[in-house]
């Protein structure tokens, strides 16, 4: 049908009829995309949405997690319409960080934000939320804390040159905000005109219930159900999901939810050991898992996986995740004082990432990670 519109159109000029040959000689092996002025007659085929890109492996569309070094770990990034689970410190000192590097990059490349929590209110963790560095700041800050690490033993040299090891090769940092993956100082807090900008919803739990929760065992929680209904809604009305065909601005909704299956959200995950063959938390990440799976949505949610006691839901809840990152603080344990252990604040465990379009799931080949909170800085290194 092109082809015949080209040709009336040019009513037999040997130009329209060399461009009809053209086009006919093109073959099936050859991608069709946008041409530089951006009219193509059909169109292009995948729509460009700010923060996000292709991934090299398979081609789906990826988004960054706010923590670089984390995105390559998983292959690039977190793709759209999976779940990331991280397992929180036993403390909850490091997994909030990667809970608010998670909704600053959102902030960062466009994306509309939906912020649960139980614990504390969405509009109060948006203020906590770390400053972007968008521009060449970046190696200014992670030179200076290694400056304040630099010893003259060679093995030291040795460790400050792994902390480059997991950094993205092709950027030598933030030039804009329309790069994928940003860097952030935890030292200060997202700029006031930024965070206006920002579109996002928020879902506290007890502004939603005003009688105390009681827990529902083996049944989807009252809170979990208005959650639910809440994250159903915000899908619909930004229309990720496809309902609104006719809007041509794509964007995605990046989904954040604090502490799930923690007594606050009314969930006995952590206090009982019954219901082997059922439990609200396992049936809350089934049905979310089909809402994010059908819309351009990335969800990142935060468990304390050691509060639970039954080892059995543990494990259905990886399984009902696509990524699951674990993270484990020194603190309080024998690590802490361990010599082997002194740069570092933790370790973190990429125990699943996920396999698209297979009925397995792939393990990560790095094992020995650690993580370490400088002064500004977030890090992930590797040579333990």
């Amino acid at each position: 049908m092109a082809a015949a519109a080209t040709c009336g159109a040019g009513a037999g000029s040997p130009g329209s009829v060399a461009a009809a040959v053209d086009r006919s000689s093109a073959t099936s092996f050859q991608r069709k995309g946008p041409r530089a002025g951006g009219a193509d007659g059909g169109g292009p085929r995948l729509v460009s949405i700010a923060g996000t890109r292709p991934s090299v492996r398979n081609g789906q569309l990826l988004v960054s997690t706010g923590l670089p070094a984390l995105d390559q770990l998983l292959g690039g990034g977190l793709a759209v319409g999976t779940v990331l689970l991280i397992e929180e410190d036993k403390y909850n000192i490091y997994s909030p960080l990667l809970f608010k590097y998670f909704l600053a990059e959102g902030i960062v490349s466009g994306h509309t934000l939906l912020v649960a929590s139980a614990r504390e209110h969405p509009a109060g963790i948006l203020q906590e939320l770390p400053a972007p560095l968008l521009d060449d700041s970046y190696e200014k800050e992670f030179d200076e804390d290694g400056c304040n690490h630099k010893t003259p033993d060679s093995s030291m040299k040795m460790k400050i040159a792994w902390r480059y090891q997991l950094l993205p090769k092709m950027e030598a940092g933030p030039v804009s905000s329309s790069r994928f993956g940003h860097y952030y100082d935890t030292s200060k807090k997202i700029p006031q005109e930024l965070l206006r900008t920002a579109k996002w919803h928020g879902f506290f739990l007890p502004e939603r219930i005003s009688p105390p929760l009681t827990v529902e065992p083996c049944h989807l929680t009252h809170g979990y159900m208005k959650l639910l209904e809440f994250i159903k809604k915000i899908v619909s009305e930004e229309g990720v999901d496809g309902s609104h065909p006719q809007k041509k601005t794509k964007n995605i909704l990046r989904i954040g939810i604090q502490s799930l299956g923690s007594p606050l959200w009314g969930d006995d995950a952590c206090c009982a050991e019954a219901c082997d063959d059922s439990h609200s938390l396992t049936k809350f990440l089934y049905v979310l898992r089909g809402l994010v799976r059908a819309s351009l949505s990335a969800c990142l949610v935060t468990v304390p996986a050691h509060l639970i006691q039954n080892k059995a839901i543990t494990a259905r809840v990886t399984s009902l995740s696509d990524t699951v990152v674990g993270l484990e603080s020194f603190v309080g344990s024998e690590r802490e004082t361990n010599p082997l252990y002194k740069d570092y604040h933790g370790l973190i465990h990429i125990r699943q990432i996920p396999r698209l379009n297979n009925l397995i799931c792939d393990e990560s080949d790095v094992k020995d990670l650690a993580f370490k909170l400088k002064r500004k800085l977030f890090t992930i290194e590797t040579g333990l």
